[in-house]
Parts: structure tokens; C-alpha cells; sequence
């Protein structure tokens, strides 16, 4: 019985798939047990859809992200990848990376005006932050916009601020 060798291209192809599956269950799977506790606390206690929705965002963020840094490295790492290929997925990798740390940042310095939960998405076009406030003042709306204004290069017409409305 002759046992046939796969070759090193069928291998990565393989590799590729597999962990291509495995993030989509990852993610299937965070999604799903993010709901199911995020229901209850710790101590038993209902937690509110606030919450949930904040956490809920930032869980699909982070699945999203990790899937396309799963897509990058794959163009990284395959042998039919070209020069020009590679130098883009290098820098749309750098990109996405410098985006999650503003990201970040800008989530932390929404929260220093006194809100509980913030999140912020930036895309090439504009910033949107939702709060986790029903309402907000003018003030409160020019503080956040002052934040975001000082530490990107976005314009105000560029900005999004949401107040989050339970159901």
C-alpha cells in the first residue's frame, strides 16, 4: 500500500482552512456563550442590555479583526503571494493594528468624561462612538467630540456620536 505525499502547497492550503474553520467557530462560539453570560453576572444577578450590547460589540470587533488578520497572514505566508501582495498585506496589517490602539485609547478617553462604557469604531470615513447614556447635552457631546477631534485627524462632520436607548 502506497501511501501519497501531499505537497508543500496542499499542506499550507490545508492549514489555512483549517484555521479559517476554527475561527469562525471561535468566534460562532464567543458570540454565543457572550450571550449566555452576559445575561447573568457572577453573583446571579441580571445584567443589563446595556451591557450586553457594549460587550456584544466589542466581542464581533474583535472577531472580525481577528478574522482579517487570519486573511492577512495568509497572504503572507503563501508561496504565490507577490512582492506587491505581500507589502500590502504588511501594511493594511500595520493599519489595522495602529486602528485598534486608537481605538482603544479613544474608548478609555470617552470613559474619563464620566460615562460607564463607550465603544468606538473608526473606519477611513469617520468615527463613530456610541455611550452608554439615553441622553445627551450639548456639553457632553462637545466634550467627546473635543477628545476625538484632538487625537485623530478626523473632522467634526467625521464624527458620530450615539447615545445608547435600552429597549
Amino acid at each position: 500500500m502506497k501511501i501519497k505525499k501531499l505537497s508543500a502547497n496542499a499542506k499550507k492550503v490545508m492549514v489555512l482552512c483549517t484555521m479559517v474553520a476554527l475561527l469562525i467557530v471561535t468566534g460562532t462560539l464567543n458570540f454565543v456563550l457572550n450571550d449566555k453570560f452576559d445575561q447573568t453576572g457572577e453573583d446571579g444577578t441580571v445584567v443589563s442590555t446595556q451591557e450586553t450590547f457594549f460587550t456584544s460589540c466589542r466581542a464581533e470587533r474583535e472577531t472580525a479583526r481577528a478574522e482579517e488578520f487570519a486573511l492577512l497572514e495568509a497572504i503572507l505566508t503563501s508561496d504565490t503571494s507577490t512582492e506587491e501582495l505581500i507589502a500590502s498585506a504588511n501594511e493594511k496589517k500595520l493599519e489595522l493594528i495602529d486602528t485598534i490602539e486608537r481605538e482603544l485609547v479613544l474608548e478609555g478617553l470617552v470613559k474619563a468624561q464620566g460615562f460607564d462604557d463607550a465603544v468606538v469604531t473608526m473606519s477611513e470615513d469617520n468615527i463613530n462612538v456610541v455611550v452608554s447614556q439615553s441622553e445627551l447635552t450639548s456639553e457632553q457631546v462637545a466634550g467627546i467630540l473635543s477628545v476625538i477631534l484632538a487625537e485623530t485627524d478626523y473632522s467634526a462632520a467625521q464624527v458620530v456620536v450615539v447615545p445608547y436607548v435600552e429597549e
